[in-house]
């Protein structure tokens, strides 16, 4: 078993920064990957950003350049670095860990609003 829990989430102006932080706990050590998805109101859950066990990141096109995910030095620790930020990336953003199954966080809420 494997649990996540995603911090960082809020209210931010437009052109505006946040961090978002995902631990996860439990049997690590069989986790393969982490990142992030992201849903909007009356969006489909979509993928933002992934980082493999070895460091190899993937983004989705929207975000490419703006975002950034990283690995803690503990390897049970994701951040996603969001800058720019617009108005199309309000949503409640998720953490997700890879093992034998996909376990989920309970999401965080980003707002971009002025």
């Amino acid at each position: 078993q494997v649990q996540v829990v995603e911090s960082g989430g809020g209210l931010v102006q437009p052109g505006g920064s946040l961090r978002l932080s995902c631990a996860a706990s439990g049997s690590i050590l069989s986790i393969n990957g982490m990142g992030w998805h992201r849903q909007a109101p009356g969006k489909e859950r979509e993928l933002v950003a992934s980082i493999t066990r070895g460091g190899s990141t993937n983004y989705a096109d929207s975000v490419k350049g703006r975002f950034t995910i990283s690995r803690g030095n503990a390897k049970d620790t994701v951040y996603l670095q969001m800058n720019s930020l617009k108005p199309g990336d309000t949503a409640v953003y998720y953490c997700y860990a890879v093992s034998i199954t996909t376990y989920w966080g309970q999401g965080t809420q980003v707002t971009v609003s002025s």
